[in-house]
């Protein structure tokens, strides 16, 4: 066995050493009398009102700082500033927050949060996942955090709806997923979005794309042209599309429409609409393809669908077809020609028996640019295509490359090197983006 595997071997028997240690430790907890009577003492005294509320943040931090102090005095407990403090974190994060987990949702530098039953929680920084040294109590510990997150959403998760797509306060996505389908014990899985939206700049500094095509995307929002972010799970197309929707006019209305509500718009003149599961008789479940279609009677200037999945696909393509230009959605895709495969697959899921051609043809004249992105082997996110659809030749639909990622390598620091490089390629719609009168560079498309 070579060195260095013997190394990973060792570390991660110390690392279960410790974490048995930190079980049994956990089973055993001397202050399980103290909790209680605290957590009783919150339940009879808090006002549940203010539960939720920022306002009152800190005078409920206050009042439970002031009962762990009353507690510890009927109970003659000594402790120190220090453990004092971290009973009162512990009882603030059970009461209002939630519960082990809370310190990574404050925590700016995790983006992701996977909790794999009680025992095993990883956190996602900078790109890495990393186990950490937290633990729920047991199984029905994190179903409890499970209902606090879904519960206020009008959300159930249960047996007989073992599943469930949620957001907390903030925005971050969150999915459950419980026993029976759950072997390892109830998971949470947590994608975090910053609390201060992030700007077109923030992605040029983190190397996501470049000034250029920064600009060249703008123009293609305000020239209406409808647009396609794809990629795989955690590429950030979610971040992408609300950088995106920043560059729609404050005189549009806009439509959003998601299956957790989670885009951040900065316009004033914003309707969200979320769907609705069904309820536990297994009636009035909304879904995405219901509301798409109620959106076109709400007269919208711009209709943002967060990701399409099925047959809402079909009516996104008649949306644009029929003077709904402007319109922003995401997919899942590895490619942009195999994000058009995919169009096609969903379309044929809303259960019309339409012909290939047919359905090709919507498709390529609806969708003006594919924005590829794709989340690297660092753990950094690129977009590697901004592609355009250019139309139909036969019964092929023809894509150009507009800008492309030119991967290269790593660094010494096993970074991915590359860069950004224009094809050449003038799109066919430069006419519709000198109207918009943003300023392109002369050089935009040369070839470099």
């Amino acid at each position: 066995m070579s060195l260095l595997k013997r190394m990973e071997q060792e570390k991660s028997e110390v690392l279960l050493e410790g974490r048995q240690s930190s079980r049994e430790t956990k089973k055993e907890d001397p202050l399980g009398d103290v909790k209680s009577a605290i957590h009783k003492k919150i339940i009879e005294r808090i006002d549940t009102g203010m539960l939720g509320r920022e306002d009152d943040e800190q005078k409920l931090n206050a009042e439970i700082a002031d009962i762990v102090e009353e507690t510890l005095k009927e109970k003659e407990l000594h402790f120190s500033r220090t453990e004092r403090q971290s009973m009162i974190n512990y009882i603030i994060d059970e009461s209002i927050g939630f519960g082990p987990i809370s310190k990574y949702l404050l925590d700016e530098e995790v983006s992701e949060i996977m909790v794999n039953g009680p025992e095993q929680i990883y956190v996602e920084k900078k790109g890495r996942l990393e186990i950490v040294d937290t633990f729920f109590e047991d199984n029905q510990h994190v179903m409890r955090i499970i209902e606090k997150i879904v519960s206020p959403l009008g959300r159930r998760i249960d047996e007989s709806s073992p599943m469930v797509d949620a957001r907390l306060p903030d925005g971050s996505r969150v999915n459950a997923i419980i026993p029976p389908l759950a072997l390892n014990g109830p998971t949470i899985t947590i994608r975090k979005f910053a609390k201060k939206p992030l700007q077109v700049g923030n992605l040029i500094s983190y190397g996501t794309l470049t000034s250029d095509m920064a600009v060249f995307i703008e123009a293609c929002i305000k020239a209406r042209l409808n647009i396609v972010v794809s990629g795989g799970t955690g590429s950030g197309k979610t971040t992408t599309l609300n950088i995106l929707s920043s560059f729609i006019p404050d005189d549009e209305r806009i439509l959003t429409i998601e299956d957790a509500a989670e885009l951040q718009l900065r316009q004033e003149h914003v309707v969200r609409l979320e769907s609705r599961p069904a309820n536990i008789e297994g009636k009035g479940a909304i879904n995405i393809r219901d509301l798409v279609k109620n959106s076109l009677r709400m007269r919208p200037d711009r209709i943002v669908i967060g990701e399409v999945r099925g047959g809402e696909a079909l009516d996104m393509l008649q949306a644009m077809n029929t003077g709904h230009d402007g319109s922003l959605t995401t997919g899942h895709s590895n490619s942009p020609r195999d994000m058009l495969a995919r169009l096609e697959t969903m379309v044929l899921m809303a259960g019309m028996d339409l012909p290939v051609r047919a359905i090709r043809e919507q498709i390529s004249s609806a969708i003006d640019i594919i924005i590829q992105q794709s989340r690297m082997k660092d753990g950094s996110r690129k977009i590697t295509h901004i592609t355009e659809v250019q139309g139909m030749e036969k019964d092929t639909i023809i894509l150009q490359d507009i800008f492309v990622f030119n991967e290269k390598g790593t660094d010494e620091k096993g970074r991915i090197t590359g860069n950004f490089t224009a094809t050449g390629i003038r799109p066919k719609f430069m006419e519709k983006l000198a109207n918009t009168r943003v300023p392109l560079p002369n050089d935009l498309f040369n070839q470099v």
